[in-house]
């Protein structure tokens, strides 16, 4: 049963010794297939890019282990870029205990110290329930649909949502 009891987690800034764990956490939950774009053809390098590259890459840590990872960047430059985009993993060995919630709290406060004034995502996966219970939970709403936009590795070709919060 999930340990909903998240007083030990720790969010902070992700620094280079983190690597492996965000490597090994963003496999897994690509390798699943059914909430990430990301198939089993990325690298690390791929990752590393996708993860780093102008963004601000942040991590959930419960007794110095990383059981999650978030980011946050621009959605688009020069007149979007006020509104950011952010991407959540947690550790499917963790999930269920409130680290994804815990990281939505903490990636909204960030995007606003950051100066953002919206948070939009791009593609969150219909069929993935909890993910856009969670989203709804946190103030988003879905402002569209994209037909068929993500191919599931079990169910195939599903719709996915665009979702956008003021901060």
């Amino acid at each position: 049963m999930p340990n909903s009891d998240t007083s030990s987690i720790i969010i902070r800034k992700a620094n280079p010794d983190d690597m492996d764990a965000i490597w090994a956490i963003f496999k897994k939950v690509t390798e699943k297939g059914d909430t990430y774009i990301y198939d089993s053809t990325t690298t690390l390098e791929d990752a590393k890019h996708i993860l780093v590259y102008d963004a601000a890459l942040y991590v959930a840590t419960k007794d110095e282990k990383v059981v999650g990872l978030y980011v946050i960047r621009q959605n688009k430059v020069g007149r979007g870029s006020h509104v950011c985009n952010a991407a959540y993993m947690v550790d499917p060995d963790a999930q269920g205990n409130g680290i994804g919630k815990l990281m939505g709290e903490h990636s909204l406060d960030e995007a606003k110290l950051l100066g953002y004034k919206a948070m939009q995502f791009n593609i969150v996966v219909s069929t993935n329930k909890p993910a856009v219970h969670l989203w709804k939970k946190l103030g988003f709403n879905i402002v569209g649909t994209i037909p068929e936009a993500f191919n599931h590795k079990e169910l195939g070709l599903v719709d996915a949502y665009v979702m956008h919060r003021f901060l």
